[in-house]
């Protein structure tokens, strides 16, 4: 359902991006149709390279020329609040958007209620959030938040206030306001961490974000029928309000379900210098800290009750936080914490990770696939920690899991949570290259590695049968054979077709409707929660099945799915990686790390513009916000060109990019084989299983 916005006010003003917005296009097309356009509304504010305009006569002029971009309210309601200014206060906005969606829920009305009103309604739940709301309430609504409140108001009434402030909250973490992964926790990660963690009446999180993990965690214990405490400190008070909201959402529906948990607690300030909960010894505690931060306040914190698995070296923050976690972990508790794999093995760490092994704090390290969040090249580790007893003698098993080696067709949860169960049972048994429960005497030794890779050798590692090795032998030259016939053919022209063809905008082509452009949907509560496989960055990248799996409502409407012939592109990474769709991955739910297009096939072909896409110069156009240090970009594609050229012209070099593609696919596997190939040939002659048959003085 569509439908039109509500007229803004008078004094409501809008920039050339808000303006763009409305109509969906680029900015340039806003600078263009100033130009051509003599009654296109003139600026009242703003400076020169930066004007304002007068957000009524805007939305007249855009609905006169036909160029008001129908919308659902949802939105409309984000893009009012994306296109908000000043900016800077836009996490101040969405938090004020969701104070009076809760209120909605306890208190439904016709009228928007004024800032002192709101601030009563919410002291009636909790001083704490009243106050923290307070902070960003104006004395009085101006024109541009009355209408947008006036929208997140409908949007509640048609949606429920807290679907509808989940939909605006997964939009923020998705955009370049939010910090990225500082803000939120993917739902795939944070669904593992929680089956690690199981359930308990207390739940801590120290660096909560805007509460992903702890909101799941809440909702998790109310659709089992128990209930959940939820604490949490956050040093961005934007997130702390965002968290608290999210889990009063939770609360009102625990308590109209007829349950009677105590209401959440959220401090604002930082956890490591100021702890707000310094006698908190909770049962679960999560958390996704912040990484490599070197300046944690090593040279204040010298002598803190907390190090008692040693002082933590300058460059290992990391370390400090695990630490922090075990201080506020109750006997018999277990807390999860996510982990850069380098943590696992720095030397200046090796101390403290021994300790925390012989005193049995550690319990697990699980090496996760790349791609599931930022850094989305790197695989993130979970440690799962306890409170060791002082009176029980540690130095046990370490479990040590590779999720990246586990047989397709399970979700990660899946595999991770039968993995934990089975390593607590009285009935393990160890699967070669996947999981193993090493003993601590076999890891305390001069380098402490915790990497989960170390510890798995390979099924195929463990023994090798020499007619096997020499067989594929065979195999190998085969695939050799197969690269080098794989590449397309090609010659030297001294035309360039494609650079002097005229290009088209994809920001036009998706407006015209010949191009679409999907993304994940928000997901609701998911009670009743019904699996659904979610296509990942990493499925995109090496052209696998969809190895993610989402829960929602059995009466929600399934999100965007990916048929023959759509092209995927991950939101993330050093490069445009667009592929056409394989035939495993058609049929999958698309995941949120996936951007999908779909093209008219009478005009485009597939491969034709996953290929053009791709193309190294455009990774500077379509970089829109950088998101991590190591040099990763948000891809956003609609600010790139495809050049116009007749659709058999695109099926010819759509066939050369695809060949392109399978020839990189089958040179990653040639590298793959070819090294697993020279290490077990290498083994087989070291242990005479292997002769060298040109030196007859070794055979026999």
């Amino acid at each position: 359902m569509t439908k039109e916005p509500i007229m803004a006010p008078s004094k409501a003003t809008l920039t050339a991006s808000g303006i763009a917005r409305l109509a969906n296009v680029g900015r340039a097309a806003v600078s263009n149709w100033r130009r051509r356009y003599a009654d296109f509304p003139t600026p009242v504010g703003g400076t020169p390279t930066s004007p304002s305009f007068n957000a009524q006569e805007v939305e007249q002029w855009l609905r006169h020329h036909g160029r008001l971009h129908q919308a659902s309210t949802a939105q409309w309601a984000w893009r009012q609040i994306e296109s908000y200014q000043p900016a800077a206060q836009i996490s101040d906005v969405l938090g004020i958007a969701g104070a009076l969606l809760l209120v909605r829920t306890e208190s439904p009305g016709d009228n928007l209620p004024t800032p002192k009103q709101l601030v009563g309604h919410l002291r009636a739940l909790d001083p704490s959030l009243a106050e923290l709301v307070g902070h960003v309430l104006p004395k009085q609504w101006t024109a541009q938040l009355t209408t947008l409140l006036g929208t997140v108001d409908r949007f509640g009434s048609e949606q429920g206030a807290e679907t509808a402030f989940e939909y605006l909250h997964s939009q923020y973490v998705t955009s370049a306001h939010s910090m990225s992964g500082l803000a939120g926790t993917p739902d795939a990660v944070a669904e593992v961490m929680l089956t690690l963690a199981g359930t308990g009446a207390r739940t801590f999180d120290f660096t909560s974000g805007t509460g992903s993990i702890l909101r799941m965690a809440a909702d998790r214990a109310l659709r089992n029928g128990t209930a959940t405490r939820c604490y949490a400190q956050e040093v961005n008070p934007q997130y702390a309000l965002i968290t608290l909201l999210r889990l009063w959402f939770v609360h009102l529906r625990a308590r109209h379900a007829g349950h009677a948990p105590e209401p959440p607690v959220v401090h604002v300030g930082d956890s490591m210098l100021a702890d707000g909960l310094p006698d908190l010894r909770a049962d679960v505690v999560v958390a996704n800290f912040p990484f490599g931060v070197h300046d944690w306040g090593h040279d204040r914190l010298a002598y803190d009750p907390r190090w008692t698995y040693g002082l933590p070296p300058r460059t290992e923050p990391e370390l400090a936080w695990v630490q922090h976690t075990l201080a506020h972990l109750s006997p018999g508790g277990t807390a999860v914490v996510l982990m850069p794999p380098a943590a696992a093995s720095r030397p200046a760490g090796r101390r403290i990770r021994a300790e925390l092994i012989r005193r049995g704090a550690l319990r697990a390290v699980i090496a996760l696939p790349a791609g599931l969040m930022p850094p989305i090249a790197i695989g993130l580790n979970i440690w799962v920690l306890t409170q060791p007893d002082p009176h029980q003698p540690g130095a046990g098993n370490l479990l040590m899991v590779d999720t990246t080696a586990a047989p397709e067709g399970q979700s990660l949860t899946r595999i991770v949570d039968t993995v934990w169960n089975a390593y607590r049972s009285d009935s393990y048994a160890e699967m070669p290259g996947v999981h193993r429960a090493v003993p601590a005497i076999d890891l305390l030794d001069d380098q402490v590695d915790l990497t989960p890779q170390r510890h798995l050798p390979k099924a195929s590692e463990l023994a090798a049968d020499p007619a096997e090795i020499i067989g594929r032998i065979g195999d190998f030259d085969r695939l050799l054979d197969h690269v080098r016939r794989s590449l397309p053919a090609v010659y030297e022209t001294p035309a360039a077709p494609l650079r002097e063809a005229p290009q088209a905008d994809v920001t036009d082509l998706i407006r015209s409707g010949s191009i679409t452009v999907l993304r994940a949907v928000s997901r609701s509560r998911p009670a009743n929660a019904a699996g659904a496989a979610v296509l990942t960055a990493t499925d995109v990248l090496s052209g696998g099945p969809a190895s993610g799996q989402a829960t929602r409502a059995t009466d929600d409407v399934p999100g965007p799915q990916v048929n023959a012939g759509d092209i995927l592109v991950p939101v993330i990474g050093r490069r445009i990686s667009a592929r056409v769709a394989t035939p495993e991955q058609i049929g999958a739910e698309l995941g949120p790390g996936v951007q999908l297009i779909r093209v008219d096939t009478t005009r485009f072909d597939p491969w034709f513009v996953a290929g053009v896409l791709s193309r190294t110069d455009n990774l500077r156009i379509a970089g829109r916000t950088s998101s991590t240090a190591s040099g990763t970009l948000r891809i956003d594609i609609r600010r790139l060109t495809i050049p116009v050229v007749p659709l058999d012209q695109q099926q010819a070099y759509g066939q050369a990019y695809r060949q392109l593609v399978e020839f990189r696919g089958a040179l990653e596997r040639v590298t793959a084989t070819g090294a697993a190939l020279a290490r077990e040939i290498g083994d087989g002659l070291t242990t005479g299983t292997l002769g060298v048959a040109s030196s007859p003085a070794l055979k026999g």
